[in-house]
């Protein structure tokens, strides 16, 4: 071929692939991921699986969903995980202890890598628009950790997907730092700033080969807003209105930092409508489709991001409008994205979703009854203690009303109340700054929980009476299991005189 490199089937790409190896995949939850090549990988686990001999993989990447972690751990070919997922298959076998996963800050995961905390690293394989001669590698729409897997493998397979143009370049901002002890500032002052290049270059001698393909992201698909998410999104966005009103955010408002979710759709939709709060920018892991909406409406005036995680309409618009979306969207690394440095430094209001939050401001995001691996912790903790105002949202129950998501004490704990400033939910907004523990009780039951579970959870505070913190460990745990035992946490009662939940 004309670029001098080898152009090999997915298969057999992945023939050249051994049994316990480390591979670094690029992409970023379902955007960018090297699609032939996750399902060659998993057909050739089959078959070695068939012929009697095993073929397991110890599996670095952020990209997930069905047609990879889907694939590969369906056919037994993931011998170790991390450092997030959100595929169903996976997760069962996570969960089973089956499959090792180590759950860590995306912001670190590079630097890791590159100091071999994980071992050494056989293989990247990456997804890309285009491919030079010299080796110039140019992304799709996700860079995650791509470039630092590349440098950091032995070898690496690129695989050239003729779906995504070589149009998007000029959309990619690709800067790697360097190690301690010679490490500088990054110089990003501002959401729109780039300090990069458009591509990176491999070794050519790196290269193993070229796999071509011609497949579209399989895309996320978002549930229009329903009464409880468009309630979070009313009542955080009335939460930010009256901070920029009281003058505690800048009149020119500050950058935006949104999880992934419908809830967080719902947000920044409500943040787009809300006559009060002026145009923003994002700089943020994640686009989805509600920021591709605010920007096309000037709402949102310049987007940084890792990643497009959204629906193939949405993106369709972004490739078919390339020239007008170049100068007001930006993918970088997640080192940077998620780097705890620029989310201070510009301020970034950081918004995000709980699987539960207790009474003192502790919240879940990763693990259901404490024990049971949901996704993993993602970027949300480096934002969280870096931004200039955290906020976690979610619906005050789950399970039709059987659960509430806030519990005396969390069955699991990614962020500490010394980090989480503010709670949402549909009926109303904890702003927990400045508060001691008490306090911030009677602000949660108050603002955040259900009706039906305040008057279990204000016994629970008046049940655990002393310390600065108040707390009762053994009616804590049985409010958990009062939902395993039964199916359903209401109408819990906490008897003071035992200190036990009771029917």
């Amino acid at each position: 071929m004309q670029d001098g490199f080898v152009r090999l089937t997915a298969a057999e790409a992945a023939a050249m692939i051994s049994n316990g190896d480390a591979v670094g995949f690029g992409g970023f939850t379902t955007s960018g991921v090297p699609k032939a090549m996750a399902a060659a990988l998993a057909a050739h686990a089959t078959a070695e699986r068939d012929a009697g001999r095993k073929f397991r993989l110890n599996v670095h990447t952020v990209s997930t969903g069905p047609a990879f972690d889907g694939a590969l751990a369906a056919a037994d070919a993931i011998a170790r995980r991390a450092p997030w997922q959100s595929d169903s298959t996976l997760r069962r076998k996570i969960n089973a202890g089956e499959v090792p996963f180590c759950d860590l800050h995306l912001s670190h995961v590079t630097q890791a890598l590159r100091y071999g905390w994980f071992g050494s690293l056989d293989w990247a394989i990456i997804e890309a628009a285009e491919v030079s001669g010299e080796g110039d590698i140019l992304l799709t729409s996700a860079v995650g950790a791509a470039p630092s897997l590349c440098n950091a493998a032995r070898r690496v397979i690129v695989e050239l997907n003729h779906h995504h143009p070589p149009a998007l370049r000029g959309l990619h901002d690709i800067w790697e730092p360097a190690d301690p002890p010679h490490r500088r500032e990054i110089p990003i002052y501002s959401a729109a700033d780039r300090i990069g290049a458009p591509v990176f270059r491999v070794p050519a001698a790196k290269i193993a080969g070229i796999v071509e393909a011609n497949a579209p992201d399989p895309g996320t698909a978002f549930a229009e807003p329903d009464d409880t998410m468009l309630r979070i999104g009313r009542n955080v966005t009335e939460f930010l209105a009256a901070q920029l009103r009281a003058g505690r955010i800048p009149a020119s408002f500050l950058p935006v930092q949104s999880g992934v979710g419908d809830i967080a759709n719902a947000v920044l939709g409500a943040m787009g409508e809300h006559p009060e709060i002026p145009a923003f920018d994002m700089y943020t892991e994640i686009a989805q489709n509600a920021v591709v909406r605010l920007m096309e409406s000037g709402r949102v005036r310049f987007a940084s991001c890792t990643a497009f995680t959204m629906s193939p309409d949405a993106l369709a618009r972004i490739y078919g409008n390339l020239d007008w979306f170049k100068p007001r969207l930006v993918l970088r690394p997640q080192e940077l994205t998620n780097h705890p440095e620029i989310v201070r430094r510009i301020g970034v209001i950081a918004m995000n979703t709980a699987l539960e939050a207790d009474l003192f401001g502790n919240v879940n995001s990763t693990h259901l009854f404490g024990r049971s691996m949901m996704n993993g912790i993602g970027g949300s903790g480096d934002f969280t203690r870096n931004a200039y105002l955290s906020i976690f949202t979610c619906p005050s129950t789950a399970k039709g009303g059987k659960i509430s998501t806030i519990v005396p004490m969390a069955s699991h704990v990614d962020h500490s109340e010394h980090d989480v400033q503010v709670l949402a939910t549909e009926w109303g907004v904890a702003d927990l700054r400045g508060l001691a523990p008490r306090e911030r009780a009677r602000a949660v039951i108050e603002n955040c929980a259900h009706p039906d579970y305040r008057d279990a959870l204000r016994a629970y505070v008046r049940l655990a009476s002393t310390g600065h913190t108040p707390h009762t460990l053994r009616a804590a745990l049985e409010f958990h299991e009062r939902f395993e035992q039964t199916g359903d946490m209401r109408g819990v009662q906490f008897d003071g005189a035992a200190g036990a939940a009771q029917a």
